[in-house]
């Protein structure tokens, strides 16, 4: 790999630190990788690889691509030794620079909508994106819109790797920048879809009690008047509070309340 490479993914080495909570997810167990590998590199030529086709594996262990179809190297002019090297990094560096803000804020959304689910709901969980590519050599603006499901999932319920399927848009779409959308099934089986266009449709998944407690706070009970009322322990109360305050994305209670008097339930 070439120095001018080289220089580029030093570049985007300052992005990787919004990925960090993929990394810090608490993974259990192991899976076999070259077996699902060998699966994808099957997948790819049962469809029938045709232009403009990208089948990618994100590996959010150690953020690597895990797997990608050749064809990526024609389509962006970056290698592929620089996809098998620095996964992330590469493409971030294909992205074009007034997509990556939203990129970077839209994974963070993926993050945060995926853990606040059940694991059952997860596995049924799917995002898509739009997104413009720019050719390393010739500039060009390509248009790639993509459909991701989790490829696999641990016991734990943590996302380990995702399936892309990415393809190329020929006619340019009606968006003028990065566009995004995610959907999943709730246990009830309602279907649930956010889009960057309807952000305060967001979702929260909380359970019964939980929704209790949040009537509760927003009546401004303390935890004490809540395990009295509830007839639980506050301990049990405070356990409760915490969870609310993890699927909500708040740091404190002050910070919990403004969401809870602003979300739709």
């Amino acid at each position: 790999m070439d120095k001018v490479l080289l220089k580029d993914l030093k570049k985007q080495e300052q992005y990787t630190r919004f990925f960090k909570q993929w990394k810090e997810q608490e993974f259990q167990g192991e899976i076999d990788v070259q077996k699902l590998k060998d699966e994808l590199a099957s997948l790819s030529k049962t469809i029938g690889m045709k232009e403009g086709l990208v089948l990618a594996c994100f590996d959010y262990r150690n953020l690597s691509l895990a797997f990608f179809t050749g064809n990526v190297e024609n389509l962006t002019g970056y290698p592929e030794s620089m996809f098998r090297n620095k996964g992330i990094e590469t493409t971030i560096a294909m992205t074009h620079p007034d997509d990556r803000t939203e990129l970077l804020t839209f994974q963070k959304i993926v993050f945060e909508a995926f853990h606040s689910l059940t694991i059952p709901e997860r596995h049924t969980f799917e995002f898509s994106y739009t997104t413009r590519w720019v050719h390393r050599n010739t500039m060009e603006v390509i248009w790639m819109t993509s459909k991701v499901r989790p490829y696999v999932i641990d016991e734990a319920g943590n996302f380990i790797m995702d399936l892309h399927i990415i393809v190329q848009l020929f006619t340019p779409p009606k968006t003028k920048n990065y566009d995004w959308n995610y959907s999943f099934t709730q246990e009830d089986g309602s279907k649930i879809f956010v889009s960057k266009n309807s952000p305060t449709d967001k979702t929260v998944k909380l359970t019964t009690k939980e929704r209790g407690i949040v009537d509760f706070i927003l009546e401004g009970k303390e935890s004490k008047e809540i395990s009295e009322i509830l007839n639980i322990s506050i301990n049990t109360v405070a356990t409760h509070r915490k969870n609310i305050l993890r699927k909500l994305g708040a740091k404190n209670i002050g910070e919990m309340v403004k969401i809870l008097a602003s979300y739709n339930f």
